[in-house]
């Protein structure tokens, strides 16, 4: 066999099913004989985009694959790794590479050491013998430690060479996990218990390590309520009474209030970075800090108790912990905590009220997302948001109610990244209903990977804001705007996506949009893509409280 040949036997191996890709790139055929899908995507980052929603919602258990070719294929990837690199998503990315002796050699796009800094590991394969022990490290990274990218370079003389058949037996990797010391869960235990206010803030690692049932285990037993970061949104339902929703660049009343009193954070799953679309965390409380990376601890706050473990086996020992201090059945609402919540949370819907059911046209964004709840049943569903102003009026408001059921992303924010990500996710959970919120100005960026889940039998619904501007911008650039028309966009977004085997639509009152959403739902469970195009105002109001 080949190189491309032996390669797609691995990927077998390792449970790949399918390929996001783009040619040319001689791994696609090989694939496709092994009985890999390869899905073609309509631009490159639309494919790393893919692969990344895939893993993200099997929670590493299977990892998303994108193949693309040498030099262009791999800078016009370059995008969506780093978006997937900021939010420590695994995925494996295989492009093609310069044969040995053109390495480095301008103008040659040499992947290895441009992408070494979005990536957590790169190598280049050298020599066809090394594929093997090549792949084994690929997955073996990325099933350990932080999520994150990884590149495995398959240059074309590699990838022609031949093999004898009989190579020796592959054995898949595995992932490795481990429980927390005793004495530093015994002590987080013990401050939490002590706190006045504590609260417990989930990330993305709580998803990863399938830890839900545990979380909510804890936090019952010891009456703390929960928020969750941006990328950790849906790892605690928000119907439950001590949750508190998320907390990103934008997020609810009941976080904000929450993190102005409380005494003590204890972060599960979190990296506790500071950026533009985490809550920051109040420098005056005790913080602590469970991760399965120990270079979390201390980085960005000052940690004064860490545990180093897999989410999932150090909830557990929370759990026993706090058992053997509280007894079986914990302690009870001590603080009133979530009678304070249900009193916050009043407020808080009481003040958004008139806009989630405002009957104005062009309609506001907010009326869109109610009327979207009422139709669907998030619990069955997989939504995601797109950058900017959908990403900021949609979080603190849609319910996630169960793990992944929603994808929150946003630290690198990149214009168009939900399209792709809706695709992947519709490949991980063909039976879920899975939808993407986006602008107009985000549609510009990948909406023709409309046409790819037209093509792949992928009945995903995209529900696209169009308010004709680029909100917001006008205050940036007031003399552009004025004399140029600088933030405005146009166009018959409904019309393209049926151009593209898409079923469109274009709404204009609010009493239009429940019945398009019921519409929408039918035939995208027949395997067609649906655009709903909602004709909205510029909407600058975001929930954003204390940032």
């Amino acid at each position: 066999m080949n190189g491309d040949q032996l390669m797609a036997s691995l990927l077998k191996k390792e449970g790949t099913e399918w390929i996001s890709c783009f040619p040319a790139q001689t791994l696609i055929e090989a694939c496709s004989q092994e009985g890999i899908r390869p899905i073609l995507c309509r631009q490159e980052r639309a494919g790393v985009n893919m692969a990344d929603a895939y893993s993200r919602i099997h929670n590493g258990n299977k990892i998303g694959v994108f193949t693309m070719q040498n030099g262009p294929g791999a800078e016009n990837a370059f995008g969506g790794v780093a978006q997937a690199f900021a939010d420590n998503v695994p995925m494996l990315l295989i492009p093609g590479g310069s044969t040995e002796r053109r390495v480095g050699v301008h103008p040659g796009f040499d992947a290895i050491p441009n992408y070494q800094h979005i990536t957590k590991w790169a190598g280049r394969i050298n020599t066809i013998e090394r594929i093997p022990e090549m792949v084994s490290q690929a997955f073996t990274h990325l099933r350990n430690g932080r999520p994150g990218p990884v590149l495995l370079e398959l240059p074309g003389d590699v990838a022609h060479a031949e093999v004898p058949a009989d190579i020796e037996e592959y054995q898949p990797s595995r992932s490795y996990k481990s429980y927390a010391a005793n004495e530093d869960v015994r002590d987080i235990v013990t401050a939490l218990l002590k706190a006045e206010a504590p609260v417990i803030n989930a990330g993305q690692g709580t998803l990863y390590a399938e830890a839900t049932d545990e979380l909510i285990e804890f936090a019952e037993l010891v009456n703390v309520p929960v928020m969750t970061t941006l990328a950790g949104k849906s790892a605690y339902p928000e119907d439950h009474a001590l949750a508190l929703g998320t907390g990103g660049n934008t997020g609810t009343l009941m976080v904000d209030r929450f993190l102005q009193n409380t005494d003590f954070v204890l972060g599960i799953g979190t990296s506790f970075a500071i950026s533009n679309f985490t809550a920051p965390m109040p420098q005056e409380a005790t913080k602590a800090q469970i991760t399965n990376t120990a270079e979390d601890i201390n980085r960005d706050y000052r940690v004064e108790y860490g545990a180093v473990g897999d989410a999932k086996l150090v909830l557990q020992q929370l759990i026993e912990e706090a058992k053997s201090q509280l007894g079986e059945h914990g302690r009870g609402d001590v603080h009133g905590v979530k009678e304070k919540i249900s009193i916050i949370k009043d407020e808080f819907m009481k003040e958004w009220g008139p806009r989630l059911n405002s009957d104005e046209t062009p309609m506001s964004p907010y009326r869109v997302f109610n009327e979207m709840m009422k139709a669907i049943d998030p619990r069955n569903a997989i939504v995601t948001h797109d950058s900017g102003y959908p990403r900021n009026q949609l979080v603190p408001f849609w319910p996630a109610l169960a793990p992944r059921s929603y994808i929150g992303w946003g630290k690198s924010t990149q214009l168009g990244y939900g399209l792709g990500l809706a695709l992947g996710a519709k490949v991980a959970a063909p039976d879920k209903l899975v939808i993407n919120v986006m602008g107009d100005a985000a549609f510009g960026m990948s909406g023709l990977d409309i046409e790819t889940a037209s093509r792949s039998g992928l009945g995903t619904i995209t529900v696209v804001l169009n308010n004709g501007v680029m909100t917001h911008y006008y205050d940036h650039f007031p003399h552009a705007t004025e004399n140029w028309k600088s933030n405005e966009l146009g166009g018959i977004y409904s019309d393209t996506a049926k151009s593209l085997g898409a079923h469109g639509e274009r709404i204009h009152n609010p009493d239009e949009i429940g019945p398009a959403m019921t519409r929408a739902v039918e035939v995208a469970n027949g395997g067609q893509p649906v655009l709903l195009e909602m004709i909205t105002k510029e909407e600058e109001n975001i929930s954003t409280y204390g940032r």
